[in-house]
């Protein structure tokens, strides 16, 4: 099964586990909120998630004559990949790592941390910056922002159903026969696990394809490959100081090592992600 296929897939189960709690608390009425809900809220993460990530980071936009190498690199890229130029910002962080944002190609916006540029050679920081085009290319930027923000509508409405069986469930308990404050309870503990996994699922599915793609553009999957081995063990040493929300949008997990985060991680496995690029182990369902 195509990495697509795979992503619409999950995100339509996304959207069926919003449109049951909102059955659930309010009939075919409240299953219309609840998409009224997601929708809202996937339309402020598409107009300002890219603002707050890059707020929340402290980046700033790099000049060209401050990056006179990142911007090289970069138009290289754009320019093999067919994308438009996306702005570049820097995160004062000593930790390798990188992310792209921004709505749509024409808005991207690719950051780097002090220590990628720092710690990795022209290949590496290549392959680093093909595979964060790779994600502006495949929209997956878009993609991550609406699974982040139904996953987070889910939690929500799962946080409210855990008060409601607090302070309301033994009402319904005693109408229903004991079904209404099962499902409350059921709602409030599987839905935002199931949330969380679905959502974890898409970024891994959208990993693997942003690996392959950003290969294709670089035209040399050795030097990500290279590029990931360095970033998995600076990312064990030198963890960053990175909020778990946003931790899907690094090229690799930068929580790793510190925190129980890692349990449900966004990436997939770096050891395979580079068997993958180097041709060592058979693709596994793309």
């Amino acid at each position: 099964m195509s990495n697509q296929i795979k992503t619409t897939i999950l995100l339509a189960i996304l959207t069926a586990v919003i449109m049951w709690i909102g059955h659930f608390f309010g009939g075919q009425q409240g299953m219309i909120i609840a998409l009224i809900f997601a929708g809202a809220m996937n339309f402020f993460s598409y107009w300002f998630s890219d603002k707050i990530v890059l707020k929340m980071y402290r980046a700033k936009e790099a000049t060209q004559q401050e990056a006179p190498k990142l911007y090289e690199i970069v138009r290289n890229l754009v320019t093999k990949a067919g994308l438009p130029m996306p702005k570049l910002f820097i995160i004062p962080s000593e930790t390798p790592n990188a992310f792209a944002t921004g709505r749509n190609p024409e808005h991207a916006v690719v950051a780097v941390t002090d220590g990628l540029l720092k710690l990795m050679n022209k290949d590496e920081i290549t392959g680093v910056l093909a595979h964060e085009l790779a994600h502006v290319k495949n929209r997956d930027i878009l993609i991550g922002s609406i699974a982040a923000t139904m996953a987070g509508a889910i939690m929500l409405l799962a946080s409210m159903a855990r008060w409601s069986a607090i302070f309301g469930g033994m009402s319904r308990d005693d109408d229903e026969g004991g079904s209404g404050f099962i499902g409350l309870i059921v709602m409030a503990v599987i839905a935002p696990i199931a949330a969380m996994i679905i959502q974890m699922a898409i970024s891994r599915s959208r990993e693997y394809l942003a690996d392959s793609t950003g290969s294709e553009i670089a035209q040399n999957p050795n030097g990500l490959a290279s590029a990931l081995e360095k970033l998995g063990a600076f990312s064990k040493r030198l963890p960053m100081d990175a909020n778990p929300s946003t931790a899907h949008m690094f090229i690799v997990n930068p929580l790793s090592g510190r925190s129980l985060m890692t349990l449900f991680s966004t990436h997939p496995p770096i050891e395979e992600r580079i068997a993958r690029l180097r041709g060592m182990m058979p693709s596994k369902g793309h």
